[in-house]
């Protein structure tokens, strides 16, 4: 629209009226103004979202009519005029004159005569407040505590998961590293009946052997030449509650019979102690690791792994799921805003399309880094590429075809699992990924889908 507004496309037999009722056919809001700042014309839109009225606006500065949160750290009517470079969509909050805050997204451009003189400046605006509902909608239905997902196969592990919740059988979630496998495990106690009781993490991967078992199941004074006091392990700590056994799949051989017997028989014996303790744990154990093939190799116990492998949840990685980037990136940038006192609205479409692209080796953890790397580097209210990290950015333009290719393909299951979820039902699977039923048609044409 801010293209169209320039002096050199329009005809000038073309009177004002006739631009007039062109600029109030818009649903966009869209005023001008001169270079002094001063609004020059004011569309019917630009009434309806601000409201205030054509005769209000017109001669008054752009900044005491149009009042957003962006007018004095970084206008961006003033920076079209000064550069003469285009902006689209940056997200900003206005103030309406009823005192209302309504959240927009603004584009700009210079106005130019015929021979190139800069005349001023146009800005559109798009009022985004049922876009916003519509955000959190989609937030609420695809949130299951800190677990954001609209992924099909998440979507199925969080359908049974208050049931697992309930159980008291021992869970094993696999997953790569950084997919979200302690959330699953938190989620499964706060469900549970033992919600108010003991929730244990242990690494198994973080302490060597001796320390390990020390840590898992306690000494007594004595044990051994530092044991000055008794100490409880974490399965006598745990009682009653659960005990999440993070990286299982790492776990010494010696150990593994130890757990095997805890699992079987509720009971332990702390070092230096004949007395046998019974523990009531629930153990949620995860790993990065496919335990059947450590099985087959001979590097875990088949006992063992048959005793953990009750109920089994496997998450995929990142990469798998680009469709929960969005979401992530959304839930990622409220929190860091609750951390840090900032205001930041979101990210740019470019800084976005990096992260969908990005194949994410470290999934959700990396994701979350990337998202607080950003705000540490960001000062305004948009993440740009330039706030990134490093291997975010690097090698973009190099694997563009390939990661092209990947996003046509994360684009096309998207498709698939919401018209799945959908019965086929387009207007429904329209609904569910947040798009207009016409898009969903023609992205179904484009990938073969109709």
């Amino acid at each position: 629209m801010s293209r169209f507004l320039q002096s050199d496309t329009i005809p000038t037999a073309m009177n004002e009226a006739f631009l007039k009722q062109i600029l109030d056919s818009i649903a966009d809001g869209v005023f001008t103004v001169d270079l002094d700042g001063r609004i020059t014309s004011f569309n019917r839109s630009a009434e309806k979202i601000t409201g205030f009225s054509r005769g209000e606006a017109i001669g008054q500065h752009c900044f005491d009519i149009f009042r957003t949160d962006i007018c004095q750290s970084g206008c961006p009517l003033n920076e079209s005029m000064k550069s003469g470079r285009q902006i689209v969509d940056q997200p900003a909050t206005i103030l309406t004159k009823d005192g209302r805050e309504l959240p927009i997204s603004i584009s700009t451009a210079v106005l130019l005569d015929e021979s190139g003189k800069i005349l001023g400046g146009a800005e559109t605006f798009r009022d985004l407040s049922a876009v916003e509902e519509l955000r959190r909608e989609l937030r609420d239905k695809y949130s299951f505590g800190d677990i954001v997902s609209k992924n099909k196969r998440i979507q199925e592990i969080l359908a049974i998961l208050p049931d697992v919740a309930e159980s008291t059988s021992t869970v094993l979630i696999e997953g790569p590293s950084g997919s979200g496998k302690e959330l699953f495990a938190r989620a499964m106690h706060d469900l549970g009946p033992r919600k108010d009781r003991p929730y244990v993490k242990v690494n198994c991967s973080a302490l060597p052997e001796t320390l390990l078992e020390s840590e898992l199941f306690g000494y007594r004074k004595g044990a051994f030449t530092d044991a000055r006091t008794d100490k409880p392990g974490r399965f006598e700590v745990a009682d009653g509650g659960s005990l999440f056994l993070d990286e299982i799949g790492d776990l010494a051989p010696s150990l593994q019979v130890k757990l095997l017997r805890v699992l079987q028989e509720k009971a332990f014996e702390p070092l230096g102690s004949s007395e046998t303790l019974e523990v009531d744990v629930r153990v949620i154990a995860a790993t990065n690791r496919n335990l059947a093939d450590l099985v087959a190799r001979g590097e875990f116990r088949e006992d063992l792994y048959y005793r953990l492998n009750v109920v089994r949840i496997e998450l995929p990685p990142l990469s798998e799921r680009r469709e929960d980037i969005p979401l992530l990136v959304d839930h990622f940038v409220r929190r860091f805003n609750a951390l840090t006192g900032k205001d930041i609205r979101g990210l740019s479409r470019e800084a976005l399309g990096l992260l969908v692209r990005h194949d994410f080796p470290g999934n959700v953890r990396e994701l979350e880094n990337a998202i607080e790397h950003a705000f540490v580097l960001c000062r305004g209210r948009t993440i740009e590429p330039r706030h990134m990290p490093p291997e975010i950015t690097r090698d973009q333009a190099a694997s563009s075809v390939v990661r092209t290719d990947t996003l046509q393909d994360a684009e096309a299951q998207a498709l698939r699992d919401a018209l799945e979820r959908a019965g086929g039902n387009r207007e429904r699977a329209a609904r569910d990924l947040g798009i207009h039923r016409v898009t969903l048609w023609r992205k179904m044409k484009r990938h073969g889908l109709a």
